[in-house]
């Protein structure tokens, strides 16, 4: 994909993120530097198109041939009208003949009219064509970007914004092919070329006939100018639509619940009346731009038949050859209404396109080096070496200090801690989701920055609290990490995450379809087919961020007799706010406020008395008390 020189960075340790998000976001800069940027986006887009050279060549060519078969019209018209004239005056020529030089000139404006067709046709498919190319490439390009941007980016920019990036600017930038390149190319054909041919025949003439050219264009830029700031403002409106919808259907359950309908709706329909204000000013700019251009269109119709008229009647000028300013007029005429149309679309693409591009510009803040080689595993020894970390963000605080630990292939390790003590962080880090600000992590020595991110990757496989499941089936959601797995893996892999049974159940077994984003199965049914997921995949580094919270203690219980013969290949980590889960671990680090302020075995920490032992014995004393409830309720 072709890239602009200089390219925005994301990321949550990159200098001026905040700016690079309000140009991608629209909210942008000075008039001068718009324009700047206008052309250059403008020029990017036919970049891109050039790269499909044949159409391209054989649509301008076309293009150029159906404004030249259009240009004959004119003289051949006049012709044929003083043609007719001289043999009205001529009383020598006999009817046959008349006939037949009217029939040839006929035929001679019906051959140049069905070539301009012919070749108007050709001109429209290529150009159709090519944005659908263009589209196409630029489809695959936005959506693979999306794929390789990190985690703060997202963190950052809703869905909503992102699909209507996606699908409303790449259309609007699609459309700038036909509806504005090639469209330029013919009025620049039938003005310029008509222009050479009208001054050439009579200067006065010439100059009314096209005296309406320079006020259009005055009237196109600056139309142009306000169309494209209501072009940004209603991508702006409809990428908020796009959010609320999203949100909403996402949450729908929890809208129904709380019988919030009334409120959706009052909410979508006060944004969609705002998409609707701008819409209209945009149509009225348009509307209102076409009208004065082709106003000024008729004005000028009308002083070539006042003054070529008088000329006509003084006997200075033929019939014909009025005719041919006249009938040159005429033609210009459709494509003079078609300038608004025109302006749109430029307006329309620079606008769409700065949009597009400013996402496709991003480099990935979390990337390879150029000299990182895939990680080299040996003993599986995770080492965290007083790692900090906070999240971007102007002010933001830290959510880890100095934390440093170690944990090798078949020993398990602990984290547990208030909400907001860096728990998950921890597990976003080891796959480098995130880079620490401060410190290191390395798996054998190796700084997990050094070495390739999908090796890593393939290393480390995190079980997360609230799983994603793919609109697929059950087997398919739990072969995602590699899909060529045969049915044995995936069985073993239900088995461990004690699912098993449950699939027996289901109509179609592994082949049940999971509904969207997993709705169709419980929290911990969902739960366990992550579990599935991560460890048939046999990683050297398992972690477990809380993802057995949804799952009952005796199901978990099992499930981690289980995972026995996995964790004894894996160095584990396991976060979890139930010490049940914990209580075997080799080691356990209890974090506060971003620090680890205990460590050691279970039975230490224990001994200990400190947090670890008070939380345990608070959650030991509301299992007790939780007991003889169930046992009076059953």
């Amino acid at each position: 994909m072709a890239r602009s020189n200089a390219t925005a960075k994301e990321g949550p340790n990159t200098a001026g993120l905040a700016s690079h998000l309000d140009v991608y976001l629209g909210r942008s800069t000075a008039a001068d530097q718009r324009h700047s940027a206008d052309t250059a986006v403008l020029l990017r887009i036919i970049r891109l198109a050039l790269r499909y050279r044949v159409r391209v060549a054989l649509a301008v060519a076309a293009t150029v041939a159906a404004a030249f078969f259009q240009l004959m019209i004119p003289p051949l018209l006049g012709a044929a009208v003083d043609n007719a004239l001289g043999l009205l005056r001529d009383g020598s020529v006999g009817a046959t003949d008349a006939r037949a030089a009217l029939i040839q000139a006929a035929l001679l404006l019906l051959g140049a009219s069905i070539l301009r067709g012919a070749f108007t046709l050709i001109h429209n498919y290529n150009g159709e064509a090519i944005g659908h190319l263009l589209a196409y490439d630029l489809r695959l390009a936005f959506y693979d970007k999306l794929q390789s941007l990190s985690f703060s980016f997202h963190d950052r920019v809703h869905t909503g914004e992102l699909i209507t990036r996606g699908m409303l600017d790449l259309d609007g930038v699609r459309m700038f092919v036909n509806t504005g390149l090639l469209r330029l190319v013919l009025l620049a054909n039938l003005i310029g070329i008509g222009a050479y041919l009208l001054l050439s025949t009579d200067l006065i003439l010439g100059l009314l006939s096209l005296s309406f050219v320079p006020f259009v264009a005055w009237r196109s830029s600056t139309a142009r100018l306000r169309l494209r700031t209501l072009w940004l403002a209603l991508q702006q409106k409809m990428a908020g639509l796009g959010q609320i919808m999203d949100e909403n259907l996402t949450g729908i359950r929890v809208v129904r619940a709380f019988g919030a309908e009334p409120y959706e709706i009052e909410k979508y329909d006060a944004a969609a009346d705002e998409a609707m204000t701008i819409a209209r000013e945009r149509i009225k700019t348009r509307v209102s731009s076409t009208t004065i251009m082709t106003y000024a269109y008729f004005v000028a119709m009308g002083l070539v038949l006042w003054v070529g008229g008088l000329r006509v009647l003084e006997g200075t000028m033929t019939v014909g050859t009025l005719t041919v300013f006249l009938t040159f007029i005429t033609i210009l005429q459709a494509p003079v209404r078609q300038l608004g149309l025109l302006v749109n679309a430029i307006a329309r693409a620079s606008t769409c396109g700065s949009r597009l591009f400013a996402v496709l510009d991003l480099q990935p803040a979390i990337d390879d080096h150029d000299s990182a080689g895939p990680l080299d595993l040996t003993d599986g020894a995770v080492r965290f070496e007083n790692v900090s970390f906070a999240y971007a963000g102007e002010g933001a605080p830290p959510v880890l200090h100095d934390v440093s630990f170690e944990v090798h292939r078949g020993k398990s390790l602990g984290i547990v801690g208030p909400p907001g003590s860096g728990k998950s962080t921890i597990a976003n880090l080891l796959p480098r989701y995130y880079d620490p600000s401060g410190g290191r992590i390395t798996i054998d020595g190796q700084d997990i920055r050094e070495v390739t991110v999908a090796s890593l990757r393939q290393a480390v496989r995190v079980v997360q609290q609230d799983p994603f499941l793919f609109t697929a089936s059950l087997e398919n959601n739990i072969a995602y990490g590699d899909p060529w797995a045969d049915y044995g893996m995936i069985q073993d892999a239900a088995s461990v995450a004690q699912i098993d049974g449950f699939v027996d159940l289901l109509p179609d077994g592994y082949g049940t379809l999971v509904g969207e984003r997993g709705v169709s199965l419980s929290g911990g049914q969902k739960q366990r087919v992550a579990i599935a997921r991560a460890t048939m995949l046999r990683s050297a580094v398992l972690i477990f961020d809380d993802s057995t919270a949804a799952i009952d203690a005796e199901t978990e219980q099992r499930i981690r007799e289980s995972l026995k013969a996995h964790m004894e290949d894996a160095a584990t980590i396991i976060i979890s706010h139930r010490l049940g889960a914990l209580r075997h671990a080799d080691e356990i680090v209890f974090l506060e406020a971003g620090r680890i302020v205990e460590r050691g075995s279970h039975d230490v920490l224990i001994a200990e008395g400190g947090r670890y032992a008070a939380l345990f014995a608070l959650q030991s004393r509301g299992n007790d008390e939780e007991s003889p409830a169930k046992g009076a309720a059953e």
